[in-house]
């Protein structure tokens, strides 16, 4: 049984008094939250023909993230909403015919979530979904050096539970969050071991770790999505600081233990607090070992997910494969437009917390 006592055992993960500042880290509320994300694009068209994609809430676990109703509205536009249950995402597409108007799309998602703890219970895996979650991806190969990688971490281990830890503290040690990275990064894992420049945000730092586990044979997978809360335990970091959630995105990570289920592991934002909260700690650092320690096991119900799709190939456009589905996306004379620069796309994302 994976208990608190159980994930916080080992000399990489202390527990220390927390401070006056903020409450301890650990996420072991039991309490449901509903939260309504509307996205809002508009697309200058000048005279060319556009189409736009926004993803939707799709990733249900009965046991923390239940999606709700998505509705849109896109004015002229051909609308279609787009449902990959075996692909791991949804959207809503519109396509909109040449004019000089501006095309405009709005989205509205309502997901009802909580937070992850030891103890919550255990989700099944199926056959496919073992299949799924061991395999190699584009930029997540299970070969070559990710696999000598992953096998040198975990020698000597003698469960997979263990393996599974210490690939977690084998990221959170070995790896740094780059603030130059632009939006979540790209998650190219075996460009980042070939060149020993293990840095990045969420979108590499955590695929790193879900690489390493498929490599070990542990089924493990991305979970895209976004906050839309505060923490609320204080750190900054962790949370959405305001309702305006347009660069709020963020991915998590699991991997599965036969007997303790999908477990959260979120070695990226352990290195997002040493980064950012109160102008940069170590690891050393009390704050982080608190976080450190919860983020293995638990998760706090401040986010939503999106999918869990790698190499995503957009309907209706002939344009390039995505890594995965976390923001807002739009051609418009065909041409990809920067879904990074949400000013000159452009889109707006709100999220606000409603009564369950």
């Amino acid at each position: 049984m994976l208990t608190r006592r159980t994930l916080l055992t080992g000399a990489a993960a202390l527990i220390a008094a927390p401070t006056v500042l903020r409450a301890a880290y650990a996420p072991d509320s039991a309490a449901w939250r509903r939260f309504e994300v509307t996205t809002r694009v508009t697309l200058p068209r000048n005279g060319a023909p556009a189409q736009a994609w926004v993803p939707l809430p799709a990733h249900t676990d009965p046991l923390w993230s239940l999606p709700g109703e998505s509705t849109a509205t896109a004015p002229g536009a051909t609308l279609t909403r787009v449902d990959r249950p075996e692909e791991g995402f949804a959207l809503f597409h519109a396509t909109w015919e040449a004019a000089d108007t501006p095309a405009q799309l709005t989205v509205t998602s309502t997901v009802t979530t909580r937070d992850r703890f030891p103890g919550q219970g255990r989700s099944p895996l199926s056959a496919e979904d073992r299949a799924r979650f061991t395999a190699p991806t584009e930029l997540l190969p299970t070969d070559g050096i990710v696999r000598e990688t992953a096998l040198a971490a975990i020698e000597g281990a003698m469960t997979d539970l263990d393996r599974a830890r210490i690939l977690y503290n084998w990221v959170v040690e070995q790896t740094e969050r780059n603030p130059q990275t632009r939006g979540c990064g790209l998650g190219d894992i075996a460009s980042m071991l070939h060149m020993g420049d293990l840095s990045g945000k969420c979108a590499d730092l955590n695929a790193l770790f879900v690489g390493l586990a498929r490599a070990a044979g542990l089924p493990a997978r991305d979970l895209y999505g976004l906050r839309v809360a505060p923490s609320a335990f204080g750190y900054s970091s962790l949370g959405a600081g305001s309702t305006n959630v347009t660069g709020a995105q963020h991915c998590r990570a699991e991997v599965f233990v036969e007997g303790e289920g999908w477990i959260p592991a979120d070695p990226a934002d352990v290195r997002k607090v040493v980064l950012q909260e109160d102008g940069g700690l170590t690891l050393d650092d009390p704050r982080v070992q608190d976080v450190r320690a919860a983020l293995f096991g638990a998760a706090e119900g401040n986010w939503i997910p999106f999918g869990t799709a790698h190499d995503v190939a957009l309907p209706g456009s002939d344009g390039p494969l995505l890594p995965f589905l976390m923001y807002p996306q739009a051609e418009v004379g065909g041409k990809r437009r920067d879904e990074l620069d949400p000013e000159g796309f452009t889109y707006e994302i709100t999220a606000r917390e409603t009564a369950v």
